[in-house]
């Protein structure tokens, strides 16, 4: 009976200092076993896991964030009768489940790490003779329908026939924690997910802007819940800011027009205040340069002139259907656009242009300071 594991590979771990990429790898390790309750190991660049239930383990795999590639693969002791025994028993496992044939042409990929009695040509050809002993398959070494991957690694050789692409990135909690401002939109969670890619930790900060829109928590919620199957390692928080009374203090006291860069100002000096309070290092958005009133550049100026806190837009060179098929790849486009209402307090004709001085005198003449105080003292924990 083979005996099967699956190997994992990380990408840029592997260029750091020895003492970042010790703890780098160590990180991902401990996100891994977060959701892989069976044995992991760590050798020569490699992390190997020996699980129960492999189709499960590779599914898991899927949504860490840090794995380049992985692969199921089965291992023997590295000679030459042990390997070839090995080989005929995958390949034909291949041949039984109708993956490989002798109809494909095939070839043999080998590399190998340690001192050996052969070269990786050589131990190529030999795994190429076993392969065509079983299946008569005619060898192509520039466009062969069936690769078969042999990794000579000291006393263990490796064999597998796939390599999954993972997310890639950095190991999720290697970075610091963000505080993100996450509405029900399309952008703002694509936003989040790209700096947990980025190895941040991310505190979601939304922002209900009830009685302009719905009160219901409904879609954020399943948001957060989808958003948090990539975050093994790391606690995903949601906080939750009422931010009506804000909105309807804008309204009363400020230009119709300038509503929404008001908003927007607002948000971002709250999720400072609660920045501060959560540890987090930095601000983060789903701003796309252009996209809507709030993110023209002369607004994006405006807005973020009386932060002080660095404000991160991982989308802001992305246009729309970039960002839609990141969404569509994690999960979050088809709750994102489930049908909600409008906020209703979008003036008719938002300012595009925003003058700065103009922004600040009137955040001045709504006593912003003392409102952006209450919507904190308002902020709720929602999971």
């Amino acid at each position: 009976m083979l005996e099967k594991l699956v190997i994992v590979r990380y990408g840029e771990i592997g260029v750091k200092s020895p003492k970042v990429r010790g703890r780098f790898e160590r990180k991902l390790i401990e996100n891994i076993k977060t959701v892989i309750n069976d044995p992991v190991d760590l050798k020569q660049g490699r992390i190997y896991i020996y699980p129960q239930d492999i189709p499960k383990a590779l599914g898991a795999l899927e949504k860490i964030v840090g794995i380049v590639s992985y692969s199921p693969a089965a291992v023997t002791r590295t000679s030459k009768d042990s390997i070839k025994k090995l080989i005929q028993d995958y390949v034909g496992e291949l041949v039984n489940e109708g993956i490989f044939s002798g109809h494909d042409s095939f070839a043999i990929r080998c590399r190998r790490v340690g001192e050996h009695d052969f070269t990786s040509q050589e131990m190529a050809a030999y795994c190429g003779s076993v392969v065509y002993e079983i299946t008569e398959s005619k060898v192509d070494l520039t466009q062969p329908d069936f690769e078969l991957f042999v990794e000579v690694r000291g006393n263990k050789t490796y064999v597998f026939h796939e390599k999954i692409r993972g997310l890639g990135g950095l190991p999720l909690g290697t970075q610091g924690r963000v505080i993100c401002l996450v509405s029900t939109g399309i952008d703002s969670p694509v936003a989040a997910f790209l700096m947990m890619k980025r190895g941040c930790s991310v505190t979601m900060l939304n922002f209900n802007n009830h009685p302009f829109t719905s009160e219901s928590n409904e879609k954020i919620l399943k948001i957060h819940q989808k958003l948090k199957e990539y975050s093994a390692g790391a606690k995903l928080k949601l906080y939750q800011v009422d931010y009506g009374e804000y909105l309807h203090r804008c309204i009363d006291k400020a230009p119709e027009r300038m509503t929404c860069v008001l908003c927007k100002s607002g948000m971002y000096r709250i999720a400072e205040k609660m920045a501060q309070k959560d540890k987090c290092l930095a601000i983060v958005d789903g701003s796309s340069i252009g996209q809507v009133a709030s993110q023209t550049l002369p607004n994006i100026l405006a807005t973020r002139y009386s932060t002080s806190m660095p404000i991160l837009s991982p989308l802001i060179g992305m246009d729309k259907v970039e960002i839609e098929d990141v969404a569509k790849k994690i999960g979050t486009y088809d709750l994102s656009i489930i049908p909600d209402s409008d906020c209703s307090a979008v003036p008719r004709y938002p300012e595009t242009n925003a003058e700065l001085p103009l922004v600040l005198e009137a955040l001045k003449t709504i006593n912003a300071e003392d409102e952006f105080e209450k919507a904190v003292n308002s902020v709720k924990l929602l999971k």
